[in-house]
């Protein structure tokens, strides 16, 4: 864990103790300091700690003294008292002086990391509320777990930083955006930027599972569980074990299933298909979805209690419309990613000029799909505008385009996005499978499109 923990006392025996059962629940940045006047030093100079536990009664400075120095240098600093005797005045005059909590010796392992754990929820709560009022872009801490989200967007700069500051706890994240944002992506950096990165990392499409096939493959099956079940077989859950579970398409999950996943994330336990043991689970989720939850609850085909429990954070991916800046660097980056299969790929201006004034109902994965398309049919040439396809070089630019308010003519984004699939749909002669390869979007979620359109 990242949290910088000091501890100041004047037993050697005890810091040392204290050290050792921190150190063996995961924190691992967690010095000592024998002498109050040396550790008050530390912070006039400038140095910082997340937590401080701070005996009160200690020689030199006591550590009443040394919780105001402290907050005075760094009030962003958490200090927990630490008294041989409950008394009352010099608790309250600690709280007075903005100690966070205080505990009374002797001090058991379980009571003092569930203390800090508090610690921590509070200044993760803290650190969110003041990145909402920050007015210039933050910057990251974990800068190579977020290194594969091109971006120069404030909104999801801002974004990235509230899912850093979420990847420091085991809060389940519930990513909503369209189909292809990056959902899977962001996914990947909390989890890159939590202390479970060297974990597994284990991605589950909730649309490719089958009903009848959930239990075993979520959970796992031990040997002669079910006809061809010919060997025990560890299910997602288990395996991703200390890691992080991503469960993709969420709102696609039957109801009936539903309830077997809220089970497990309300105790924390499950058992492999056939087998009557428990086992306890260590998992971080994180969900995503493309759907409009609230109007699933509303049909009443996704259950209420099971999307709070997911969302115990929201990270909302703006689609690639909102975040026009960011389409010329994404151009750039996608062609050196092809430059790796097909070679140096190069692009003419007017072509970037078609391709930024397009609204993308595919989104990132549909504007990787026009330039693979493009460098393929420019055969080791710039790729020019007449390369792309005719929905760009024949639509008007946006910029000409009247507001909804002025002209009955501007379609919605939910018609815009109708026409496109449909083009597509057609162009491919109704082959639902390339369809939704070529709009980098879920069969699952191409095929209830197609069938609300009534052209399936």
């Amino acid at each position: 864990m990242s949290f910088k923990i000091l501890i100041v006392d004047d037993e050697q025996e005890y810091l040392n103790s204290i050290r050792r059962g921190l150190i063996t629940s995961g924190y691992r940045d967690v010095r000592t300091e024998l002498d109050p006047v040396k550790a008050a030093l530390a912070f006039e100079q400038g140095e910082a700690f997340d937590i401080v536990l701070i005996d009160i009664t200690m020689p030199g400075m006591n550590g009443v003294e040394l919780l105001s120095l402290i907050k005075n240098h760094s009030p962003g600093t958490e200090c927990i008292m630490v008294t041989a005797v409950d008394e009352t005045k010099i608790v309250v005059e600690c709280l007075k002086k903005g100690a966070y909590d205080y505990i009374v010796k002797p001090i058991s392992r379980d009571d003092l990391i569930l203390t800090i754990k508090h610690v921590q929820e509070r200044k993760h709560l803290l650190d969110i509320i003041h990145l909402k009022t920050l007015e210039t872009p933050p910057q990251l801490t974990h800068i190579e777990a977020f290194k594969n989200i091109v971006t120069r967007s404030p909104k999801v700069l801002k974004l990235l930083k509230e899912a850093e500051l979420h990847a420091a706890s085991d809060v389940p994240v519930l990513i909503t955006g369209e189909s292809g944002t990056g959902k899977e992506l962001l996914a990947r950096a909390v989890h890159l930027a939590s202390p479970r990165a060297k974990f597994p990392f284990i991605p589950l499409n909730i649309a490719f599972l089958a009903g009848s096939l959930f239990d075993a493959e979520f959970f796992g099956h031990i040997r002669g569980a079910f006809t061809g079940a010919d060997r025990d077989r560890i299910g997602y859950l288990e395996s991703a074990s200390h890691g992080t579970l991503f469960l993709d398409e969420i709102g696609t999950m039957p109801v009936e299933l539903q309830g077997k996943l809220l089970r497990v994330l309300q105790e924390g336990e499950f058992s492999r298909l056939g087998a009557n043991r428990l086992q306890k689970t260590d998992v971080r989720y994180i969900a995503a979805t493309n759907e409009d939850i609230d109007r699933l609850i509303a049909k009443g085909i996704f259950r209420k209690d099971l999307y709070y429990r997911l969302k115990g954070a929201w990270l909302h991916l703006p689609p690639l419309r909102e975040r026009r800046e960011d389409i010329p660097l994404l151009i750039q980056r996608i062609l050196e990613d092809l430059g790796d299969s097909i070679g140096n790929v190069d692009i003419e201006p007017k072509a970037v000029s078609l391709l930024m004034d397009y609204d993308y109902p595919g989104n990132i994965r549909e504007l990787r799909s026009i330039l693979h398309a493009a460098a393929n049919l420019a055969e080791g040439k710039p790729i020019a505008a007449r390369l792309l396809p005719v929905t760009l070089r024949t639509r008007k630019p946006s910029s000409n385009l009247k507001t909804i308010g002025e002209s009955t003519r501007v379609l919605s984004l939910a018609q815009l996005e109708r026409a496109h699939i449909l083009k597509v749909y057609e162009r491919t002669g109704r082959n639902k499978s390339e369809t939704a390869k070529l709009l980098g979007i879920g069969f699952s979620t191409l095929r209830r499109k197609i069938e609300e359109y009534g052209k399936a």
